[in-house]
């Protein structure tokens, strides 16, 4: 029943008993509202009873409505179990299951409150049927379920936490090795290698003498560098750099002198040359003999270091060309000179290492050059080539890559012994480098092979056990130079072949390789393109050939001709000169002289003849040498000299007759 019903019966009830108050009609009243039969005793009603029917039809009506959403909550049930069941046919049917067993426990719950209506009020919206799609009969877990079945392959996120777990303590799996590219440098092996710290350029140096500069960004799939060239003339390279700002190179060679390119390849700088003659070092203003390698300060922007057959160490400055900042002098157990083959700094700046021939590793504090801070006289085999030096990112470990087939960990707190070794890594180039994983939990290097022999490998060892956990077949040539970017986690290798390759992942790696692979090659235009190159003899043609001749009556009639071949020669000047030229002697006292004493003719070819020209007169009379020595000369006595005739005299006959 509405409100307005309910208000209407209130209304009625409220007249009748008011009336019933009057006592009896009123004639008057009656007369004045117009009908006979105003002010008649009303009906009275029941009003409890009338409440009570009110009650009544509101929860029928409720109850109707109650059937009609249950209705269509299992229409709309009945429906979600046939999809269900096109999906996965199995898991369709026990949801069918449960689908019916919820509309059953839904209308016995319905059936209930139906026979309780009468005793309870039902007003409001229905209450949802509490059903729960439980998992197979072995599942006892309390999770509800709810919606269509799970993908193949789906993860969630306790999973995706679990596999994060994973990779952290398995470094493995951040190797970024999936993907590769090839930059052919040349036909020589890749000697040097350098990337910037932003990682948008690449810089290689090779045997060939060429330096190449490629830019990831500007690259297309062709993958072509866009400058090459010689910055050492004939002088192989042996290390390249980017500095810690990324905005000058340092590239050392197989000369004395360093230099310093920026970015573009233009030089900037070049180291000066020292004194070979001197014998103290330090004295010198550069190296004196064949650079070894060079590396940047960390943190100094304008500071590098090289090493040298020389013998030193030495520190420079960019801004200074004239002289060395600071010298360092590799001595041996006996204080003699030794070779520093590799150097480097510490992470921090404050230390320099250095590697030398007989084995030792040397460290000396930077502001401090005349004594060693630490050192190990055996870290290698004497006489072998120690090839690269790096300190680990947190600067704790220092790694060494020894001529000895070797590689090694160092704790330059206890500097007697390594901390791992592993040996039969193979080495025949002087700058077989190693370096660090950017999580420090690896060490990198690479193997070098012979002709025929095999593939060069990158192999990577656990830097605490120095366990082989990985290994990457490069290509069929030694592996000589490899690199770890942290920004870009790309790993660049130099080979004996000439190549340069990149290693990098798609999702693990950024920029870099990434950006230039994704690039189409650029179409090469007609215009730039010529189909056959001709080489072209100038004389060879006819415009150029020049006439035989046919006779020479007719050449010398046609110089007769020419003003210039038919002129006649000036005849020499005889006297002073005139008409402006001027004469062969002149008139002066000195022309003079010199003309008599050029027509001088005497014979002077027979030097002893010249010489015994005077010898009569100095017999005669002596002068020069003979009165010098008259009062200390010895009397000449000479022996005498018998003749032919009296020596065959004396002979005995067996010789007259042989004579």
């Amino acid at each position: 029943m509405d409100a307005e019903e309910t208000v209407g019966v209130g209304a009625l009830a409220a007249e009748a008993s008011h009336m019933e108050l009057v006592g009896g009609p009123h004639p008057e009243l009656a007369a004045t509202m117009g009908f006979s039969g105003f002010g008649k005793k009303a009906r009275t009603f029941d009003l409890e009873a009338m409440f009570e029917q009110t009650r009544r039809t509101a929860v029928e009506r409720s109850k109707k409505m109650l059937e009609a959403r249950a209705r269509e909550e299992e229409a709309h049930k009945e429906e979600e179990l046939r999809s269900q069941h096109d999906d996965d046919l199995s898991a369709a049917s026990g949801s069918s299951v449960m689908g019916a067993c919820s509309a059953l426990t839904c209308r016995e719950t319905e059936s209930s409150d139906s026979e309780d209506g009468s005793n309870e009020e039902l007003i409001g919206p229905p209450l949802p049927c509490q059903t729960s799609i439980q998992g197979p009969a072995e599942d006892t877990d309390d999770d509800e379920f709810i919606g269509p079945p799970l993908p193949p392959g789906y993860k969630d996120s306790d999973d995706d936490d679990d596999d994060m777990q994973e990779e952290d303590n398995n470094p493995v799996k951040k190797i970024p090795d999936s993907h590769e590219i090839t930059l052919l440098h040349g036909t020589k092996t890749v000697s040097a290698l350098g990337l910037d710290p932003s990682g948008a350029r690449l810089v290689t140096g090779g045997y060939d003498y060429d330096v190449r500069l490629w830019d990831f960004a500007g690259m297309d799939a062709s993958l072509q560098a866009f400058r090459s060239l010689q910055p050492c003339e004939c002088h192989q390279i042996k290390s390249l750099q980017y500095s810690s700002t990324g905005d000058v190179i340092l590239v050392v060679s197989g000369n004395s002198q360093a230099k310093v390119l920026d970015r573009d390849g233009f030089p900037v700088m070049e180291c000066v040359k020292g004194d070979q003659y001197i014998v103290d070092m330090a004295n010198t203003k550069g190296h004196t003999a064949m650079l070894n390698t060079g590396c940047w300060h960390p943190k100094i922007k304008e500071e590098f270091l090289t090493c040298s057959n020389d013998g030193t160490v030495r520190t420079w400055d960019v801004n200074n060309d004239k002289k060395h900042k600071g010298v360092f002098k590799p001595r041996s157990g006996q204080g003699k000179r030794v070779i520093p083959t590799t150097c480097t700094y510490s992470r921090d700046g404050k230390l320099i290492a250095a590697g030398c021939q007989d084995g030792s590793i040397q460290i000396w504090d930077r502001n401090m050059n005349v004594h060693t801070k630490f050192h190990c006289r055996q870290a290698h085999a004497p006489g072998t080539e120690t090839s690269c030096l790096t300190f680990s990112y947190d600067g704790t470990v220092l790694a060494s890559r020894g001529g000895d087939d070797t590689l090694k960990a160092w704790d330059i707190r206890q500097f007697k012994k390594p901390l791992n070794s592993v040996e039969g890594l193979s080495s025949f180039f002087p700058m077989t480098d190693c370096c660090f994983s950017p999580d420090d939990k690896l060490i990198v290097t690479g193997t070098s092979v012979k002709k025929g022999g095999g593939n060069g490998k990158l192999i990577f060892f656990e830097r605490e056990t120095f366990q082989k956990v990985y290994e990457i077949e490069v290509t069929d040539a030694s592996v000589v130079r490899c690199l770890w970017h942290p920004k870009l986690n790309q790993i660049m290798v130099g080979t004996g072949n000439g190549l340069a390759k990149v290693y990098y992942d798609p999702i693990k790696s950024q920029r870099g390789a990434k950006l230039c692979v994704v690039k189409t090659k650029r179409k090469a235009r007609q215009a730039e393109t010529l189909t056959q190159d001709y080489i072209i003899t100038p004389h060879a043609l006819p415009m150029f050939r020049e006439p035989r001749q046919r006779s020479t009556r007719k050449q010398l009639e046609k110089d007769r001709l020419d003003p210039l071949k038919s002129h006649k020669p000036e005849p020499p000047v005889a006297g002073p000169g005139r008409g402006g030229r001027v004469g062969t002697h002149g008139g002066t006292l000195s022309s003079y002289i010199v003309k008599n004493i050029a027509l001088d003719k005497t014979d002077d070819s027979n030097p002893r003849e010249a010489i015994l020209r005077h010898a009569k007169e100095a017999e005669d009379n002596p002068y020069w040498v003979a009165p010098a020595y008259s009062k200390t000369q010895p009397k000449a006595v000479f022996a005498e000299v018998e003749s032919e005739e009296d020596e065959t005299d004396n002979k005995p006959e067996w010789k007259k007759r042989k004579i």
